[in-house]
Formats: C-alpha cells, sequence, structure tokens
C-alpha cells in the first residue's frame, strides 16, 4: 500500500524537479535519522527480494538481485553508515537508484515521503572536527517543517574500486548479448 503510493507520488513530481529553486528528495529512515536522495536519482521502489551473495565483497554491498531480469547490486544503507544491521521485514525497501551510469539497490529499512525543499532549506553539513572531512556521504541538511533531512549524495554511497569489481561479477552472471 505505502508502495503503491510513493511510486504514484513519483510519477506525478518526476516534472518539475529542481524548478523555481527548490528539490525533491526521497526520504527514508535508516536507524533513528532520516535520510533523503534527490528525485533525479531515484528510478524505482521495491520491497525486499531474494539477494544473491557476492564473495570478497566489501560488507556493506549485499549482493545481487534480478529485476526484470537485469542484473542490480544491491548495498545496506546501515551497514554503509557503520551502523548496526537491522533484520529486513515487510517495511524493509530497495531504492533503485542511478549512480554513475550504474543502477544500484539501496537497502533502506523504511520509505518516509516524497519532499520538496528549498534551496534555501539546504545547508552545509558543519565540519564536526577541525581539519576532518565533513560527512561524506552527507552533502547537506534539508530543513522540511520542524524536523532536518540529511541529504545524501549517492555517488559517493559505492566507492569506484566497488563498483568495478561488481561489474566484473555481473559480466560473469548476465549471459552474453548477441
Amino acid at each position: 500500500m505505502a508502495e503503491e503510493k510513493l511510486e504514484a507520488g513519483l510519477d506525478e513530481m518526476e516534472e518539475g524537479l529542481s524548478e523555481n529553486g527548490t528539490h525533491q528528495f526521497m526520504t527514508f529512515r535508516s536507524g533513528t535519522e532520516y535520510y533523503g536522495i534527490e528525485l533525479k536519482y531515484v528510478n524505482e521502489i521495491m520491497g525486499i527480494q531474494p539477494i544473491t551473495e557476492i564473495p570478497e565483497v566489501e560488507e556493506y554491498i549485499k549482493g545481487l538481485i534480478n529485476l526484470r531480469g537485469k542484473i542490480v547490486p544491491v548495498i545496506d544503507v546501515r551497514i554503509r553508515f557503520k551502523q548496526k544491521p537491522f533484520e529486513y521485514n515487510d517495511r524493509t525497501c530497495i531504492i533503485i537508484v542511478d549512480v554513475k551510469n550504474t543502477v544500484i539497490g539501496l537497502i533502506v529499512e523504511t520509505i518516509a515521503d516524497v519532499v520538496t525543499i528549498k534551496d534555501d532549506d539546504i545547508e552545509p553539513p558543519p565540519a564536526l572536527s577541525p581539519g576532518k572531512v565533513k560527512n561524506k556521504y552527507v552533502y547537506g541538511l534539508g530543513k522540511t517543517g520542524d524536523s532536518v533531512k540529511l541529504l545524501l549524495d549517492p555517488e559517493k554511497l559505492i566507492k569506484d574500486e566497488d563498483l568495478k569489481a561488481i561489474d566484473e561479477v555481473i559480466e560473469d552472471e548476465e549471459p552474453a548479448e548477441k
């Protein structure tokens, strides 16, 4: 039910992304925090699927799923953020995103909503300690009403070397096209 509502929302909001100084974000919960990914990266949302594990990859890369005949790598967002793993359930979703010309699934605890945030309501994250790199996944803090969403840069969620390793596995998995 919630999945259908969000997919309908995605369809309605696909037009007019980043119009009038605003951006639209798919928000989800991980642990106690709410995160957002700009809607332009989101292809679809689906329930949890059977996952084929990949040996010798980072722990956050949970494996591969078959998405209508296309092999798609999936990562667990909680593990990527160095949070405790969680048990997948009927609220667990996979957000299918297109990152660096690669389709990737993000396993999240639950989808929250699609929100529109004005450019003026997005601030850079604070540097938590002097001389240290700012949060490498969060590029901004989006204010929505009385809450703050941590806005993610999906291109930083997966390392280039991990993408290469996944691509090699996918090439081995997919039948040769003629």
